[in-house]
């Protein structure tokens, strides 16, 4: 039987962190949240068992283990210092599970801080959809000592279906910018195919014809291609300044790497180039950038 003594603290309760959320409070454990200018997930939450925050501080007050599920660096490490921050309110022995996908350099960085504290900060980015995040089927890749591992593994299970162990602190958010540059670049190569075949006659849907089923396809070109020829505008819930964003930190670890990366560079111009072009609200989806390539090209 699972031991649910531990207090699970919960900070971004966005598109996937709700549905993660949701799912440690069905595990059984009792569960703080921060609030959200987005109340919608909030109040449900509320209504299923959690208790709101008015801060960061007293969300690492009411927990043993906090998860963070943030749009990147500058917010995490906002959430983590300062007079409010999670760290003034955490005690000894906690720890800070860092879902989100983030500059490994700041996540080296903050675990260094947190652990002047007796604090553990371990990486756990996810790969999946808010779909996956709500039906407690994400996959993740952890970035912790063996033993931080075993212990938060059982809350962990509550939302993911997968879990693999990638290596120590960093290593999970290192793994998901490879990760993501894999999944965009993908993106950029179908929007850019996408608009090349529309303009040498040949429709998305014949297109489809032909890449779906076969060799090419995979999850992610059936995600983006029930956007583009289903017309499921939700069908990838991922938005483009977030996919922007997570190149952007690839391209940096390229760079502190020393490595030559002309493809990530040229995906991340193709998410920049959207965004430039207006493609940076909160609906604006990772397949809609075929439309922006489409539209650049006069179709």
């Amino acid at each position: 039987m699972t031991d649910t003594s531990e207090r699970i603290g919960f900070i971004g309760v966005g598109l996937m962190g709700h549905g993660m959320a949701k799912n440690i409070i069905d595990g059984g454990y009792g569960l703080t949240i921060l609030g959200n200018r987005n109340r919608t997930p909030v109040d449900d939450l509320v209504s299923r068992g959690a208790t709101e925050a008015k801060n960061p501080a007293e969300v690492g007050a009411a927990s043993d283990i906090v998860f963070l599920c943030l749009p990147g660096s500058p917010q995490i490490e906002a959430t983590i210092r300062g007079e409010n921050g999670l760290r003034a309110g955490l005690q000894e022995g906690s720890v800070v599970v860092d879902c989100s996908t983030a500059d490994p350099t700041s996540t080296t960085a903050l675990a260094a801080e947190l652990a002047q504290d007796g604090i553990t900060l371990v990486d756990a980015p996810l790969s999946r959809t808010p779909k996956e995040a709500w039906e407690g089927t994400l996959d993740t890749m952890i970035g912790a000592p063996e033993a931080v591992l075993d212990r938060i593994r059982p809350v962990v299970d509550c939302w993911a279906g997968k879990i693999v162990h990638i290596g120590d602190v960093g290593d999970g958010h290192r793994m998901k910018l490879l990760n993501n540059f894999i999944s965009l670049g993908y993106a950029a190569i179908y929007s850019e195919a996408l608009a090349l075949s529309e303009k040498v006659g040949i429709s998305a849907e014949r297109f489809h014809n032909v890449i779906g089923g076969g060799r090419m396809d995979c999850g992610f070109y059936q995600t983006f291609m029930e956007c583009v020829v289903g017309g499921n505008r939700e069908a990838h819930k991922f938005t483009l300044t977030n996919a922007l964003k997570d190149l952007r930190y690839l391209e940096s670890m390229a760079d502190n790497a020393g490595l030559v990366n002309p493809l990530g560079n040229a995906s991340k111009n193709s998410f920049a180039a959207a965004v430039a072009g207006g493609a940076n609200g909160p609906e604006d989806y990772v397949p809609h950038l075929a439309g922006h390539v489409a539209k650049q090209n006069g179709l």
